[in-house]
């Protein structure tokens, strides 16, 4: 049986948030202390029998606030931009600050602000473009990476692999984007992204999320391909990003990679006892 808040009779609140179509649980455990097991998260995760999500947020006590992140396996993720920016977006409302301060277990602390057009922008950090850092299994050059396609690899907190394509609409990427995942070139798997340069300062893209499958959009793997067009020289530094879900915006600056986008606060709800008992 999963550790839940407090007592076994108690209902879970949770929040339902999305950016870009990218789908969240954020579970607040400030309050109340919240333990998750991988078969509660993969549980949640379930679309048609729990709530379904890309990715679920548990949020603790931190320098404004701490965010751990899990995949919809159960596995444990570094980075989620979106989520990021979701969570960020409800705090800053809610405390009237004008920038936040956010400690991402596996990552380190972001910074969050709210811009001048009303989107929120999350810091992501810099990029990480070592072989070792991203990582890699073996010593490799991360602006071409020996696998067909000869994509680049970036690490954002969790690892990255991008490929540039004529058109990212006739890439079967349920069918690539799990053989990518698991290459052994990536000891702790990787995200998956098909780009298609539109312009000097336009891409699109595709995502298949590590421990997720197909997502509408992901934050990390934006802040990625930005990096990787840039580092390959297609792009400049500054680029909007246009996923299946809605358009993100990255400026990789000097003292991190920024994304900005639109967020959505959809619902709030509670878990039963009656399925947290189940599981």
């Amino acid at each position: 049986m999963p550790a839940m808040a407090d007592t076994a009779t108690s209902h879970w609140p949770f929040m339902k948030m999305h950016g870009a179509g990218n789908d969240f649980v954020v579970i607040d455990g400030r309050e109340a202390p919240v333990t998750l097991t991988e078969p509660l998260v993969r549980a949640l995760a379930d679309r048609h029998r729990g709530v379904g999500f890309d990715q679920l947020a548990l949020i603790t006590e931190g320098s404004d606030l701490t965010i751990t992140f899990y995949n919809a396996d159960g596995s444990r993720s570094a980075a989620c931009g979106n989520a990021t920016r979701c969570i960020a977006a409800r705090e800053l409302a809610h405390s009237g600050k004008d920038r936040i301060r956010i400690d991402i277990i596996g990552r380190g602390t972001l910074e969050a602000m709210q811009t001048a057009n009303g989107t929120t922008a999350v810091n992501m950090g810099h990029p990480q473009l070592d072989w070792q850092d991203i990582p890699l299994a073996q010593d490799t050059d991360t602006l071409a990476l020996p696998i067909d396609g000869s994509p680049v690899a970036t690490g954002m907190g969790n690892p990255h692999c991008t490929f540039f394509v004529d058109d990212v609409m006739d890439v079967d990427l349920a069918t690539i984007g799990p053989q990518i995942e698991h290459h052994p070139l990536f000891p702790e798997r990787t995200n998956v992204q098909f780009a298609q340069v539109i312009g000097p300062d336009h891409i699109r893209m595709r995502v298949w999320e590590r421990g997720t499958g197909i997502t509408l959009a992901s934050g990390s793997s934006s802040c990625a391909t930005a990096v990787a067009a840039a580092r390959r020289g297609l792009t400049g530094r500054t680029v909007q990003i246009d996923l299946d879900g809605g358009t993100l915006h990255i400026d990789w600056r000097d003292d991190g990679v920024w994304m900005s986008g639109p967020t959505a606060h959809v619902f709030d709800g509670t878990l039963t006892p009656e399925f947290l008992n189940s599981l």
